[in-house]
């Protein structure tokens, strides 16, 4: 296997979770100030307690799915769509290579 393998293992990992998928729906895919949520409200929307969705949010954010600012006490989160993209890119490319190549039915 190699880094990139394990960077697509690491990903599809996190996006393997219920939790996480509910929350990558709920962000906004551009980091513009009228459709961000910050933790608490994202949290209180989803009926999640905040360290929970904290947990999900930096298993998100390390698999480098989310992108997120610091903006005083808060901090706000938003999908990273072209890292979204990317994954299921990879995951059909790694697939497609690494699948058995079928014969040809000789009858």
């Amino acid at each position: 296997m190699t880094d990139s393998d394990d960077i697509l293992a690491r990903q599809l990992w996190a996006l393997g979770d219920t939790a996480r998928l509910r929350i990558l729906a709920r962000l906004p895919r551009n980091p513009d100030c009228k459709h961000r949520n910050n933790v608490s409200q994202l949290a209180e929307d989803m009926g999640m307690p905040q360290p929970t969705l904290s947990h999900h949010l930096r298993v998100l954010r390390q698999a480098e799915l989310v992108s997120y600012k610091r903006m005083c006490r808060d901090v706000y989160y938003w999908l990273d769509e072209n890292a979204a993209h990317d994954v299921a890119k990879r995951l059909c490319d790694y697939v497609k290579e690494h699948a058995p190549k079928e014969e040809a039915d000789v009858t």
